[in-house]
């Protein structure tokens, strides 16, 4: 019995077999290319299959989606944006299998939720920084979807004091101050001579000056972000990992100082903002989840 998850990302196409024997090293994963999406996403899937019958397929997707439909639009891959049948695709590869679809944030909410930092909570908001942000929203132990499947987008929430352009076409999201693509173009137009996420990082880690303000711009919008959900939702802990958000970034000094500033309720004494430790199987690992439901459906 083999089961299959697959991450359609803004950066990265990946996929693992889902199975108590296979670690990270299963991982298969590429950069999300210019062209021929489907073609490398069906190489990758048909490779960790290796000729097995599949049962079930969960696929984590950066949105929008349509989970109805099983459509996904993924704003990083052009020639899907005006909509491509991603489960119906899936399908036909494996004709016995359960294939299910959810957001990349509604996937990182279930594998907090069963792996990682929210366990023992019922509440909380998860959150991935990369290239762009990912979130996922947990409401008494339950994971938020929404009408279309679209739930959780913390990444286009407006950030007070804010007003740079986001991809989205609006103005002051978080993802256009936080995500990775907006970090890298601020800290250029300061004169860091770097030319991607992993460098800016390292030289904010080594204490390189524009580099430390790009993180520490980024973690002041994500408090106040923070700030903004929490009461919202009344929720008690948020998780926030990827590349910019490991241990000892920059990055958490100003977000808990903007936490502590503007969270003032009294019924959000509790809140907490800690690191996740799921890495980069995160979404992949709520994907497996999404697939093991499935079959016990």
């Amino acid at each position: 019995m083999t089961i299959l998850a697959l991450e359609i990302g803004p950066a990265r196409l990946a996929a693992i077999e889902i199975a108590d024997d296979v670690g990270s090293d299963g991982l298969q994963q590429i950069p999300v290319p210019e062209h021929g999406a489907w073609d490398q996403v069906r190489d990758l899937l048909l490779g960790i299959a290796a000729g097995r019958d599949v049962v079930a397929v969960g696929i984590a997707s950066h949105g929008p989606i349509d989970m109805a439909s099983g459509v996904v639009a993924p704003t990083r891959i052009r020639e899907w944006q005006s909509g491509f049948p991603l489960v119906e695709s899936v399908q036909k590869l494996f004709p016995a299998a359960s294939v299910v679809l959810a957001l990349d944030g509604v996937c990182l909410s279930l594998a907090e939720r069963h792996f990682g930092a929210t366990q023992e909570v019922m509440d909380s908001l998860s959150i991935h920084l990369s290239d762009t942000i990912v979130g996922g929203v947990m409401v008494g132990g339950f994971v938020v979807v929404g009408r279309t499947g679209n739930a959780g987008q913390v990444g286009h929430v407006l950030v007070p004091g804010f007003d740079e352009v986001c991809e989205c076409g609006g103005r002051g999201c978080l993802e256009a101050v936080a995500g990775g693509s907006a970090l890298i173009k601020w800290a250029k137009g300061q004169g860091w001579g770097g030319n991607s996420l992993d460098s800016l990082v390292a030289d904010a880690q080594a204490g390189e000056r524009i580099a430390v303000s790009a993180l520490e711009r980024a973690g002041t919008a994500l408090g106040r972000v923070i700030a903004s959900v929490a009461p919202l939702l009344d929720i008690d802990r948020v998780v926030v990992g990827g590349p910019i958000a490991v241990a000892g970034s920059p990055l958490w000094k100003p977000l808990q100082s903007a936490i502590a500033m503007h969270a003032r309720l009294p019924v959000l004494t509790g809140l907490r903002a800690v690191p996740s430790d799921l890495e980069d199987l995160g979404l992949l690992a709520g994907a497996g989840v999404i697939a093991l439901t499935s079959q016990a459906e």
